[in-house]
């Protein structure tokens, strides 16, 4: 990919969220069950960095589900700070929400001007990695992410829009935006907001992408599963930490294997570091759809 269609393709996904951030924010709330699998990876007293916070709805949920935690969330549009600013505001948890690239050289320098030192306990990517074009790119963000986590846990959750069929009728031709196909990468697409009102760039990241992705970040894949949307399985959610030489307890190949005690979601357990403080695993994802 070019880097002038990269970029391009970035600011799409920069001007969509902040044109639409009203009708976006509308169809994501708090008590949303494809976000409730964060919380049992959370442990009480953890500093979260919440990178793509969008209109913070993950801090509203941390606060309805008792956790204590110091909150931080960045996002690159000006109009869902805002209205996370506007959602959270009488939280006694009182999260901080700042406006930045979380790409960006700046990004450490603007948390540490706030007071807001990393390392963290656990880093949220949530919905956010499938708007990065280019590998490379994505790599880098998983490397931002595990340089702001001291030895906690990186939570990803990303859209399986090539294989559901609602989100598949939602690909529409990269021809509208004046685009070349040729010029992009294997499972980019455009999708389509509310029938052609907006358009956002997105990149199907499966279980066995993410997993090279990690590696390619020096991370290593603790936990995997299906749920959100209508369906129950649209999106992938991982629990990702830094990689080390301790034996995983299952297989990085094995990322589908059931586990009848998470509700029907599909899951994959790691070692016993790797299992959630408060004994549960995830059952439901991040929806940002």
């Amino acid at each position: 990919m070019r880097p002038e269609t990269a970029r391009r393709l970035t600011e799409l996904n920069r001007a969509f969220y902040q044109e639409h951030a009203g009708s976006f924010g509308a169809t994501r709330s708090s008590r949303g069950r494809e976000v409730f699998w964060i919380i049992p990876w959370i442990p009480q007293g953890s500093r979260v960095l919440d990178l793509g916070c969008g209109n913070g709805r993950t801090a509203l949920l941390m606060h309805a589900e008792g956790l204590a935690v110091s909150y931080v969330g960045v996002d690159g549009s000006t109009a869902l700070i805002r209205l996370a600013r506007e959602c959270t505001r009488d939280l006694p948890l009182k999260p901080a929400f700042f406006e930045g690239d979380i790409l960006g050289d700046e990004l450490s320098v603007l948390l540490g001007a706030e007071g807001r030192h990393p390392p963290f306990d656990v880093v949220l990517l949530l919905a956010v990695l499938h708007h990065v074009p280019e590998e490379h790119e994505r790599v880098r963000l998983l490397r931002r992410a595990s340089s702001l986590v001291s030895t906690g846990r990186i939570l990803v959750s990303t859209w399986q829009f090539l294989d559901n069929p609602r989100m598949r009728r939602k690909i529409v031709p990269w021809s509208i935006l004046g685009i070349d196909e040729s010029e992009l990468g294997t499972h980019d697409a455009l999708l389509s907001w509310k029938g052609g009102e907006g358009y956002r760039y997105c990149h199907h990241i499966d279980a066995e992408e993410l997993a090279l992705l990690a590696h390619e970040a020096g991370l290593e894949v603790v936990s995997t599963g299906f749920a959100g949307g209508r369906e129950g399985t649209l999106s992938l959610c991982a629990v990702l930490r830094r990689a080390s030489r301790e034996p995983l307890g299952a297989s990085p190949g094995d990322l589908n294997a059931p586990d009848p005690t998470r509700g029907g979601m599909e899951h994959r357990g790691a070692d016993a570091q790797g299992q959630p403080p408060q004994g549960e695993g995830p059952d439901a994802v991040c929806d940002r759809a």
